[in-house]
């Protein structure tokens, strides 16, 4: 899909340098670890590629980094700001996910839509689950068996369910080749802005 000809020639800032690599690096170790784990789960994968306990020890290793890109992003300012942002629903929000018109207007919407923000809270929620109960299961002398039981299936279904917002997170994103430009560049062109994020448009402008 190709990006809308901006007539104003202009872009406009969207992601900072820190915040496309917090991005792009826990989505590359999200994606190692649904590869991973889909090849431990799955019989027939796990025949064809081999060497289990290599796979083993790439899923666990690269669930252990998940936090680490995120944390350090902390470090910017800009990252920082985002997560504010990220963390704030507003009655906008919910009128957005009410309301048809509303999502493909892009009224009233900030830097994130509602529907980013959900993502990214079931992400980030998601992570640290699957994160505590990948400590469970890989220190089994540390917790009682019952919490490893417990631990194994909440990991699983957790896993399972976190597969699929991840999918959904990418088609919908390779729909929108100006959003991938902006996650990929940091900038994004004014007139995809003022037609997905009438709001953040207005504010930057503002600023300017």
């Amino acid at each position: 899909m190709t990006p809308p000809a901006d007539p104003t020639g202009r872009d406009l800032h969207r992601f900072s340098r820190a915040e496309r690599w917090v991005h792009w690096l826990t989505g590359v170790l999200v994606l190692i670890c649904i590869v991973t784990a889909a090849i431990l789960y799955n019989g027939s994968l796990a025949v064809l590629v081999g060497n289990r306990h290599i796979v083993e020890i790439i899923h666990v290793y690269c669930g252990f980094a998940l936090p680490v890109p995120i944390l350090l992003g902390l470090a910017s300012r800009a990252y920082r700001a985002d997560l504010s942002r990220l963390n704030r629903f507003t009655h906008s929000d919910w009128l957005w996910f009410r309301f048809k018109g509303r999502r493909l207007s892009g009224e009233d919407v900030g830097k994130f839509n509602a529907g980013q923000k959900l993502n990214a809270a079931l992400s980030a929620g998601s992570i640290f689950v699957l994160l505590g109960t990948g400590v469970i299961m890989f220190f089994p002398d540390w917790t009682r068996l019952a919490w490893r039981t417990g631990a194994t299936l909440m990991h699983d279904w957790f896993a399972l369910a976190f597969g699929i917002l991840v999918v959904g997170h990418l088609m919908y994103a390779l729909r929108d080749a100006e959003a991938m430009r902006g996650m990929l560049t940091g900038k994004v062109t004014k007139t995809w802005a003022e037609q997905e994020h009438v709001r953040w448009a207005e504010e930057h402008d503002a600023v300017e």
